[in-house]
């Protein structure tokens, strides 16, 4: 048995990265080892965050032994954190990395826990790169990378990023496991019922709102007239981490008030189900990626998908068997859509999808976390 401690995003905190966080832990929990995870206590200023809020409402887990002690942006907490676990000598911290405004208070924590020359530090990497660059980017994530002693990545993109900083130490790649955190997938009268929604054909874009994720392209695609023929809807399922101008310009000049359902906000753990248990397809139309939840959680409530030519979308999605694998332009992706109806694949693609997501266990990524270090 070892004792592990994971440094990111937990409760209070929501979004993906807190919930695998969560998941990873209690797998390791289910396998033997003491685990422990220290979150913040400032994840973002508020002045930075863009959405409406950074925490859920519901209550703290029970089964998970969380300690918020560290702060973004207060050197103190980094200071204070890194010695309280360089004392306690785990064999192993975790870090979340996904973004280079962290790597100050993570690299510090790291930096510090070293000097007890006991405990491995793994850098579990979402994002080497960032999606949306900018000034210094580059340095701090090389003041995080330096401060690990090996990497673990979720698509073969992230892997080849991390090249541009590290060149000796370990690294290894696993999948992104399934989202299993969300129950079991409603009846499509159930879903209908509580989304207030009437039977029909359903598109999702499901996850926060930025330009990268390029919800633009699908509402240029949705302008398509062989879609408006079908009366497909799309559902945007989200919350906008910008301006929801532009977004709803597009709808209004393209007359997709009445195909386009938004449910700008935040969507609560609890609701998720219902959203993807009408969905006939969760679409993707990435700019760029690394990887993305939003897949895992189609691919656990077994729905077929269409994503974008970039980053780790591509290694997750076989093309033609689970969904679509498209070019990043509203036409091909509008040809996609239209496909998936005209040949009638759904039934097709859901067993492929039950027999592809076996691959994609949260115990697989555990143990190459652990063994990353040999642990």
């Amino acid at each position: 048995m070892a004792y592990i401690v994971l440094v990111g995003p937990a409760y209070p905190f929501r979004g993906g990265i807190a919930a695998s966080g969560e998941s990873l832990a209690r797998t390791w929990q289910q396998m033997g080892h003491q685990v422990e995870i220290y979150t913040f206590t400032t994840q973002y200023p508020s002045i930075l965050f863009p959405g409406k809020s950074q925490y859920e409402d519901g209550p703290a887990p029970k089964d998970l032994t969380i300690h918020q002690e560290l702060s973004s942006i207060n050197p103190l907490t980094w200071i204070s954190l890194g010695y309280k676990i360089r004392k306690k000598k785990p064999d192993l911290v975790l870090f979340r990395y996904w973004l280079p405004f962290m790597a100050p208070s993570l690299g510090t924590v790291a930096k510090i826990i070293k000097g007890n020359k006991h405990t491995k530090v793994v850098a579990l990497t979402d994002n080497i790169v960032p999606h949306e660059k900018r000034p210094g980017d580059k340095a701090l994530t090389q003041y995080f990378v330096d401060a690990c002693d090996a990497f673990v990545t979720m698509s073969s993109t992230v892997t080849e990023e991390l090249k541009q900083f590290n060149k000796n130490k370990p690294v290894a790649s696993q999948p992104h496991p399934i989202y299993d955190t969300y129950g079991a997938k409603l009846s499509r009268e159930a879903a209908l019922k509580e989304l207030n929604l009437p039977e029909g054909k359903y598109l999702l874009f499901f996850g926060f709102i930025r330009h990268y994720k390029g919800l633009d392209l699908l509402l240029q695609a949705m302008q398509d007239q062989r879609l408006k023929e079908r009366g497909i809807k799309l559902i945007i399922a989200g919350e906008y981490y910008e301006s929801p101008e532009t977004y709803q310009q597009m709808i209004d000049e393209g007359s997709l008030q009445q195909s386009v359902i938004q449910a700008t906000e935040y969507i609560p753990h609890e609701k998720v189900k219902a959203y993807f248990s009408i969905a006939d397809l969760v679409v993707q139309p990435y700019r760029h990626a690394s990887q993305s939840g939003v897949t895992q959680i189609a691919y656990h409530f077994e729905v077929p998908m269409i994503v974008t030519k970039v980053g780790g979308l591509v290694e997750m999605i076989p093309d033609q068997k689970v969904g679509y694998v498209v070019d990043v332009n509203p036409t091909a992706i509008a040809d996609a859509i239209d496909k998936f109806y005209q040949e009638q694949k759904s039934l097709e693609m859901k067993e492929n999808i039950r027999e592809e997501k076996k691959k994609y266990t949260w115990e697989a990524l555990a143990t190459a976390i652990t063994e990353v270090v040999r642990l």
